[in-house]
C-alpha cells in the first residue's frame, strides 16, 4: 500500500545523525529545557525573521498557550475556519473563549476574509487563520481587518511550516503564530512536540512563564500555568530535520507539480490551486470529486491509501454542539468535507510510486467515461 505520508522513509536518510545526537543528550544527563531547545528556538526565530521563538509540548498547547498570551478568556471570541483539525476551536474553548466561524474560500480551503467583518462585535478578540495542508491563508486582508479592528492574529501554521504568502514566510506575519511538529507534519519529529513564534518579547516572556507552571523563577508562581515544555531529544531530532527541511518541502512541491500537470485535464476531479503569491509546501495534497467514494474504492484495489480531511465540519461536531450550528451554516466548508481527500505526497516517495497513483486515478476517469 502506498501510504499518505511516510515519516520514517523522510527520517531514513538523517538517522545515523540523529542516533548519534540522542545518544550525545543521552550522556549529558541535561532532558527538558536544556541547550537543544535553546538553539532550535533560535534557529527557527532566524529561520522565519521574528525575533522569539518558544519550544512547548505539541502543536494544540501552542495555541492554548498564545490566546492566554493575549489575555484572551472567558466571554471572549475568537474568528476562525469550521474547516480545520479539531484543535483549532478546542483551544479557543479551553481557555474559555467562543469560537465565531466564517465560510472557507473554496479554491484554498481557507477563511474567507471577506466574510470577517460581520463576524466582528465587541467581544472579538482576536482572529484566527489556518494554513491549511500547507496553503497560506490569505493573510494580507485579514491583517488589515484586524489592525482597523484592534484585533490580535494568530496563525495556525501547524501544517505549514515553510510555506510563505506574498514573500513573507508564515508563522512571522501575525502576532503570534503556532507550529505542530506531530510526525506527519513537514518539520517534524518521532513524538509531539510545537513551537510559538513571534516578534512581541512581552508575548514570549508570558508564554515562558505558562509553559512552565506560570514560574519565571523556580519554585515561584505567578500566574496559573501548564506544563508545555519540550524535550532536549525531540528538540535535537528537530535541528536535524531542520537542516533538510526546504530539501523536503521542495520535495513536496515538485511532486504537487507533476500531480497538477497530470491530472489536470480530467473530469472527475478538481485539483486546488495555489494563488500566485503563496507558496505551498503541501503537507497533503488534496483533490475534491463528487466521485470521492468512487475514487477511494477504486484506488484501494491498487493498494493506494488516500485519507479525508476533513469529513464533518467543526461546527457540526457532537462536542461543539452547545455553539448551535446546524447544516448549511457554512456551504463552502460542509462542500469540501463531503468531496475532498488527500492523495500519496511525502519526501521519498519514488516515481514509480506516483506514477502508480497518476495511472490508477485516470484509470477511474477513463472507466466512467467508457
Amino acid at each position: 500500500m502506498i501510504p499518505i505520508s511516510d515519516p520514517k522513509r523522510q527520517l531514513i536518510e538523517i538517522q545515523d545523525s540523529v542516533m548519534c545526537e540522542i545518544k550525545e543528550v543521552f550522556s549529558s544527563g541535561q532532558y527538558i529545557l536544556g541547550p537543544n531547545v535553546e538553539t532550535l528556538e533560535n534557529k527557527i526565530a532566524d529561520k522565519l525573521g521574528v525575533s522569539e521563538a518558544i519550544a512547548v509540548a505539541n502543536g494544540t498547547d501552542a495555541l492554548v498557550l498564545s490566546l492566554m498570551a493575549c489575555n484572551i478568556g472567558e466571554g471572549d471570541e475568537v474568528i476562525t475556519t469550521p474547516f480545520t483539525f479539531f484543535a483549532t476551536a478546542e483551544a479557543i474553548i479551553r481557555v474559555g473563549a467562543t469560537p465565531i466561524f466564517v465560510d472557507v474560500e473554496e479554491e484554498t480551503c481557507n477563511m474567507d476574509p471577506k466574510q470577517i467583518t460581520n463576524k466582528i462585535s465587541p467581544n472579538t478578540k482576536a482572529i484566527l487563520p489556518v494554513h491549511l495542508f500547507g496553503q497560506p491563508a490569505d493573510m494580507n486582508p485579514i491583517m488589515k481587518i484586524a489592525r482597523e479592528n484592534n484585533l490580535y492574529v494568530i496563525e495556525d501554521a501547524c501544517q505549514a511550516f515553510g510555506a510563505s504568502y506574498d514573500g513573507h514566510l508564515v508563522g512571522s506575519i501575525g502576532d503570534l503564530a503556532c507550529f505542530s511538529f506531530f510526525p506527519t507534519k513537514n518539520l517534524s519529529t518521532i513524538g509531539d512536540g510545537g513551537i510559538i513564534t513571534t516578534s512581541n518579547k512581552a508575548f514570549a516572556d508570558k508564554i515562558r512563564s505558562l509553559r512552565a507552571h506560570g514560574s519565571r523563577k523556580k519554585y515561584f508562581h505567578d500566574e496559573i500555568g501548564y506544563n508545555s515544555r519540550l524535550d532536549e531529544i525531540h528538540a535535537a531530532i528537530l535541528l536535524q530535520c531542520l537542516n533538510h527541511i526546504d530539501t523536503w518541502n521542495q520535495c513536496r512541491i515538485k511532486l504537487a507539480c507533476r500531480y497538477n500537470k497530470e491530472l489536470n485535464h480530467l473530469q472527475s476531479i478538481h485539483l486546488l490551486p495555489t494563488p500566485k503569491r503563496h507558496r505551498h509546501v503541501y503537507h497533503l495534497y488534496c483533490l475534491f470529486s463528487p466521485h470521492r467514494e468512487k475514487i477511494i474504492r477504486h484506488l484501494r484495489k491498487y493498494d493506494i491509501a488516500t485519507a479525508i480531511y476533513y469529513p464533518l465540519c467543526l461546527h457540526l461536531q457532537k462536542a461543539l454542539s452547545f455553539l448551535n450550528g446546524r447544516k448549511g451554516d457554512f456551504p463552502n466548508a460542509e462542500c469540501l468535507s463531503e468531496q475532498i481527500f488527500a492523495i500519496p505526497l511525502f519526501p521519498g516517495m519514488t516515481s514509480s510510486e506516483q506514477d502508480h497513483v497518476i495511472s490508477a486515478i485516470q484509470s477511474y476517469e477513463d472507466e466512467i467515461l467508457c
